[in-house]
């Protein structure tokens, strides 16, 4: 389960798809004077907007959801070859802003076989980021990277690691070109889709 930041909005730090709570406001004055991008009130959409931002390739379902009160838990996933599907993560959103219109947001994702706990939620940090977690799985490889909040821009990456075990750690350090608040995602895959699991954490980045 990720963990509230301390320090903020709401106790949860904004992934995707706005930076803060001035972006939620702007785009709701244009939805009340014009319709635009209603996918903000709809959890499922927000979550495989968020899949898509972060390039994973074949992540494209909701395979489940989850709301409670003002939280919203949807699992995003992809097809096997056998037309079953299988979950990637399940994205952790929240709704921000005043009224029926309040805007769901990417907080996180609630991680079991593949987290990501280094640097902890809300962490400041400084390039280049050592980062790590735990992973179940044979013959995983990782792909590390870390993006800015809101836009989802590549700010660093590494990739291949090679991992795998039972609650096995794994590490890493990522270069990054940039600052601000952003998100570290670890990502595996190749056994039957390129991605087949991954995980996010926020961090802000000095």
């Amino acid at each position: 389960m990720p963990t509230r930041c301390p320090g903020r909005a709401a106790g949860f730090q904004f992934l995707w798809p706005f930076v803060d709570a001035d972006e939620v406001a702007e785009w709701q004055n244009a939805y009340r004077s014009g319709g635009h991008q209603p996918w903000h009130l709809d959890a499922g959409a927000t979550a495989l907007g968020f899949a898509a931002a972060l390039d994973l390739v074949g992540v494209d379902r909701v395979t489940s959801s989850d709301t409670v009160g003002e939280q919203a838990w949807v699992g995003v996933g992809y097809a096997l070859p056998d037309d079953r599907t299988a979950t990637a993560a399940i994205v952790h959103l929240a709704r921000f802003g005043p009224g029926p219109d309040a805007a769901w947001v990417v907080v996180g994702t609630r991680d079991s076989t593949l987290t990501v706990d280094t640097p902890a939620c809300g962490t400041t940090v400084s390039a280049p980021i050592a980062v790590g977690g735990e992973i179940t799985g044979v013959d995983e490889s990782l792909r590390v990277q870390v993006r800015a909040a809101g836009s989802a821009v590549l700010l660093g990456e590494t990739c291949c690691l090679p991992a795998g075990g039972e609650r096995a750690r794994w590490s890493a350090t990522v270069g990054v070109a940039g600052h601000g608040p952003a998100m570290v995602v670890v990502s595996t895959g190749g056994h039957v889709a390129e991605v087949e699991r991954f995980a996010v954490t926020a961090v802000l980045v000095t």
